[in-house]
């Protein structure tokens, strides 16, 4: 094998690139003398020692395919930590991919901005009965017409085994071998581009999956005792030796900023992501991120259960700069509200309308106030944020998967109410997102799968199980026994959605759209002007929001979470007419082509009556003269 050199401009600092006649190799092995690749095909060539513990050398003669391994002194050898591909699994050899090679069409893409987003979440595996990005590229038209603006892809971070989630993802920089080829990942995304479709990927820097890492044989500086996390160690972004690891991941999301044309990261879990630098880290990746796409603009997300406002707040004022954070609090009240049920980390919520009203328009309903399951303060200040900040929805990944069984909220709760909570979530101020199915009201569960071995496997299930026994319906022997088992490829196949439910749900597909298309076209509901929403509660279960527009009117939801209700008094501004006219009937979660049972107007001559479980949009008329 011929010998290396060094000399040579890196787009990103690891991992192995394509240069003209070889490959440059780069990896950090501060703790070994020697490193060495070793190609599958024969051969090995020693790599340089560079200054901070990485090694690097040019390999000439080696191109696009070559499959190869790290040795460090002797051991090994390990798959690449930045390899581009593992189509063995991180088990395997490293792949040699020249993203180069893959002929973009999107040079006209400007990217999403940063309000106006209609969020989908799927996951590749189970979004089409083949689990590919090349199925799922074909059904890429259909959410442009339903009216999604960006979708938001599970992680995709290669991990053990023939299905999962994603969370336990361990070669960060490579795509899973399970849907595709890094390629396939890149048309889907080129494809979306060209239907005016954002891409973002959801990340998982929280933690590593308990199998296939091999990170801690390169670097024990990877890891750190000072935190603890839930999931496995903790990552060390702020101690010994954290320059290279935070650089690990800024890299890693540069690089599929920059080699997959991403339009953005959903980052997960990020109050496990523990940094006490003067900046932290989700600041330095927003930042260098926003850099790498130029001037193409980025949408960044943040999951985070203790709700930290400071998460989307402006660098400058010591925030990370990312543009929105889910919003737990929203979808908490609402299954309340459809559901009944408050147990387990539901038990703060009640599902009432000064709750839903709280929700839409100040966003977080926790922002420091006590918490009585986690038994302290949760949230921060967050009154001064805009609507678009907040990601809202009914369903999501984990919400759906934490019902025990998977199943879908349009199957848990009264259909009438189900819609009306629907238009909350579609016409309201925050950034909506659906869950894959949710539009056309899937009845296929959507379950925790996660393909390990034994006994990995069974300490997975036991897991899973000691977790939903956290909600008492959930907790005795009889439900525990029955929930699915999470390694059981028969919970995977359950979980794949079936398109032929489309047509068979024709008015649950057809609400969505219409909403979806009134949120676009009207200019009210467009702005996102969270402070031109005003709520008042008219009863136990009913509540008005009204938006408030100079320009093209005013606007007046009336949503009624219980029975028929007749309000023969009406002492509530929010209710008098517009200035110099009247309201009019403009939408109605009740028409029959929803599956209603015909609205009506709700304004009657000498009382205000509100059909059960629904919810009515009226606009302002006037009179023409003459």
């Amino acid at each position: 094998m011929p010998g290396v050199s060094k000399a040579l401009v890196r787009s990103l600092p690891i991992g192995a690139e394509l240069r003209d006649g070889g490959v440059h190799f780069r990896v950090w092995a501060p703790r070994a003398r020697l490193v060495e690749v070793v190609f599958e095909s024969g051969g090995d060539a020693p790599l340089e020692l560079d200054a901070g513990g990485y090694h690097s050398g040019f390999v000439p003669g080696i191109g696009p395919g070559a499959a190869y391994r790290f040795r460090l002194d002797g051991r090994g050898p390990y798959p690449d930590p930045a390899s581009r591909f593992q189509p063995e699994g991180p088990h395997g050899p490293s792949r040699v991919v020249d993203p180069s090679a893959f002929s973009w069409s999107d040079r006209g893409w400007k990217g999403p901005a940063a309000e106006g987003q209609v969020i989908y979440e799927l996951h590749v595996g189970t979004f089409t009965p083949e689990g590919s990005w090349e199925a799922a590229s074909r059904d890429l038209p259909r959410l442009r017409d339903l009216g999604i603006t960006i979708v938001e892809v599970m992680p995709v971070a290669d991990f053990p085994g023939r299905f999962g989630w994603g969370y336990d993802g361990v070669n960060l920089f490579a795509p899973t071998r399970l849907y595709g080829s890094p390629d396939d990942f890149r048309r889907f995304v080129d494809r979306a581009h060209a239907l005016g479709l954002g891409v973002i990927l959801d990340v998982v820097y929280n933690h590593f999956g308990p199998d296939g890492n091999y990170l801690s044989q390169f670097s024990e500086g990877y890891f750190t005792d000072r935190y603890a996390c839930e999931w496995g160690t903790a990552i060390n972004f702020d101690g010994p030796d954290a320059g290279p690891v935070r650089e690990f991941f800024i890299s890693n999301a540069e690089h599929w900023i920059l080699e997959y044309h991403l339009d953005g990261l959903r980052f997960d879990a990020t109050q496990a992501m523990q940094d006490r630098s003067d900046e932290h880290l989700l600041a330095a990746l927003q930042r260098r991120v926003r850099e790498a796409a130029g001037a193409r603009s980025l949408y960044l997300i943040a999951e985070n259960d203790h709700q930290q406002a400071e998460l989307v707040r402006p660098p400058a004022e010591g925030g990370s700069g990312l543009n929105a954070v889910w919003n737990d609090d929203f979808h908490h009240s609402a299954r309340v509200a459809l559901t009944g049920k408050r147990e387990g980390y539901f038990a703060d919520f009640y599902g009432k309308p000064q709750e839903l009203v709280s929700a839409v328009r100040w966003g977080f309903l926790f922002q420091g106030q006590r918490h009585s399951v986690l038994r302290k303060p949760r949230g921060s200040a967050a009154l001064d944020l805009p609507g678009p900040a907040f990601v809202n929805f009914l369903e999501n990944h984990d919400q759906v998967a934490n019902s025990g069984h998977g199943r879908r909220l349009s199957s848990l709760s009264p259909a009438g109410l189900h819609r009306a909570l629907s238009a909350l979530l579609l016409l309201a101020p925050g950034t909506p997102l659906l869950f894959q199915g949710q539009e056309y009201s899937s009845s296929k569960p959507f379950l925790y799968f996660a393909d390990h071995q034994p006994p990995l496997g069974a300490l997975v299930a036991a897991g899973r199980k000691k977790f939903l026994a956290q909600f008492p319906s959930l907790a005795g022997p009889e439900m525990q026994a029955r929930l699915p088992d999470p390694t059981d490829p028969e919970t995977f196949r359950a979980s794949i959605l079936d398109p032929s439910e489309r047509e068979r749900h024709p008015e649950a597909l057809r609400l969505h759209r219409d909403l979806l298309a009134l949120r676009r076209g009207d200019p009210v509901f467009r702005s996102q002007r969270s402070d031109r929403l005003f709520g008042a509660v008219l009863s136990p279960d009913a509540f008005a929001l009204r938006f408030l527009d100079p320009d093209a009117g005013d606007r007046l939801l009336l949503i009624n979470l219980g029975v028929d209700l007749t309000l023969a008094h009406q002492p509530e501004p929010l209710l008098a007419p517009p200035r110099g006219g009247s309201w009019t009937l403009r939408w109605t979660s009740e028409d029959p082509v929803y599956g209603g049972s015909g609205g009506r107007m709700p304004f009657q001559e000498e009382s205000l009556e509100l059909q059960a479980r629904s919810a009515v949009l009226l606009h302002p008329w006037r009179k023409q003269p003459g």
